[in-house]
């Protein structure tokens, strides 16, 4: 068998490396500079300069003020001559803080490129005392579009998965643990605090933490009928529809279908309209007779509860309708023969055959589906808007993590509380995520339905 070659390591390339590999630790980019790769090498003494100038214009300022995040506040002071106030610039916070993680991030960067440029400049000292050749600047260009061609396609999408996600997601973790928040007018000069606001949430005896655990509950439950509901009923229509017995299939599926094709957004807020207490609905219903006074679907807690799930059933079975069909088109003639031949029933059949190869194929597609009905802020937010709301709290009876996080930072300024609520929420998924789907069948034996 051919043997590997080791990875070089950064301990070797400082312990075996020659003089200019070691002047490397330094002067970056002196070892590839003097091992034949020039343009290399003053290109990364170029970015380590960069990193100097900036370390030394904002970089130390910031990180040394991100233990404190600013102290003085904004000043107010009168001027005789002119007889105006005359206002003095303050620190903020938010800036701090922000500049401080990229500060950070920065370093994170040039350390990176300082390994990188070690074990490169080990790597073709090596090649040099073995007498091999060494690629120019040159050829290292026509690889990124040949045999390194990932390294050009992954470059931009990574930068952007840093600069969009990942920053913005620590900068967000930070503030969890701060005083950002109107409480004691924080919204500009804000400190540390620790777990001070974790302990609010966790807390079951304090205000905030009887919301959030409140809040978390009515979730579970929101994504457990949501999810299971409209699977046991997609499924069910689904079933019926590819009948050989049913008649103008395509017809059926269309009328289902055609939910979809208007947009959740407008179908959603007719259907918060129909329902209001002067609605379309209720005016029918007290014409009618039938009722006397307006149906309380948005002020009364648990006909709200009862009514977003049931409007989610009509928006969300026709996508399981399709997902089902799919599936049962594909499973194979053969197994529904044997099981008749054998004298098995239609009930037998369904949860022998159909079944456990609909969930065999659709368990991924449950779980997915479990997690975006956590994070549905669409339907909750526009037909209840998270109402009703009891005098004094943050948040209402049927708002969800994710909505009451919005509410929590957009509309009432806690955002140290928000930060908390969204890791929290992030830590719930995650572990219901991994857990269900390392003990599926999907997971277990990908190959093939046995």
């Amino acid at each position: 068998m051919a043997q590997t070659k080791k990875e070089i390591t950064v301990k070797e390339a400082i312990a075996k490396g020659d003089v200019w590999t070691k002047l490397s630790m330094i002067l970056m980019g002196a070892g590839l500079f003097s091992h034949k790769q020039k343009a290399k090498g003053i290109l990364v003494f170029l970015l380590e300069i960069a990193f100097i100038v900036f370390m030394a214009g904002i970089g130390i300022s910031q990180l040394a003020a991100l233990p404190g995040l600013g102290e003085s506040e904004q000043g107010k002071i009168w001027n005789e001559a002119k007889g105006i106030y005359e206002y003095t610039k303050g620190d903020n916070s938010l800036t701090i803080l922000l500049f401080g993680i990229v500060t950070l991030f920065v370093i994170a960067a040039i350390i990176l490129l300082w390994i990188l440029q070690m074990k490169q400049s080990y790597k073709v000292q090596k090649l040099i005392e073995t007498n091999e050749h060494v690629p120019t600047f040159k050829e290292d260009l026509k690889s990124l579009i040949n045999g390194n061609l990932h390294i050009t396609l992954m470059t931009l999408p990574c930068l952007g998965i840093l600069v969009f996600n990942i920053v913005p997601l620590v900068y967000m973790i930070c503030m969890a643990f701060t005083s950002y928040s109107k409480e004691g007018n924080h919204l500009t000069l804000f400190d540390w605090n620790g777990l001070t606001q974790f302990g609010r949430v966790l807390n079951m005896n304090g205000t905030m933490g009887r919301q959030f655990w409140r809040v978390l509950g009515w979730t579970i439950v929101w994504a457990i009928f949501a999810t299971f509901l409209n699977y046991i009923l997609g499924m069910i229509l689904a079933l019926i529809i590819n009948r050989k017995e049913t008649k103008g299939k395509g017809f059926w599926r269309f009328c289902f279908i055609l939910s979809i094709a208007v947009p959740q957004f407008v179908s959603l807020m007719i259907m918060r309209t129909m329902l209001q207490p002067q609605g379309a609905i209720n005016i029918l219903l007290q014409n009618a007779g039938l009722i006397s006074s307006p149906l309380p679907f948005w002020t009364n807690a648990t006909w709200a509860r009862v009514t977003v799930i049931v409007i989610n059933l009509w928006v969300g079975i026709p996508y399981t309708l399709l997902q089902i069909t799919g599936i049962l088109q594909n499973i194979p003639n053969e197994l529904y023969e044997a099981a008749k031949m054998d004298g098995a029933g239609p009930v037998t059949i369904f949860f022998k055959i159909t079944l456990p190869y609909m969930l065999f194929v659709t368990t991924p597609y449950l779980i997915s589906s479990f997690v975006g009905n956590i994070n549905n802020f669409n339907v909750i937010y526009l037909l209840s808007g998270g109402g009703p709301t009891n005098v004094g709290d943050t948040a209402g009876q049927t708002d969800l993590l994710v909505t009451w996080l919005y509410k929590l930072t957009v509309d009432q300024q806690y955002y140290n509380i928000g930060a908390v609520i969204g890791i929290l929420t992030f830590v719930v998924l995650t572990i219901v995520t991994l857990v269900t789907y390392r003990n599926t069948a999907s997971y277990k034996n990908e190959e093939a339905f046995m």
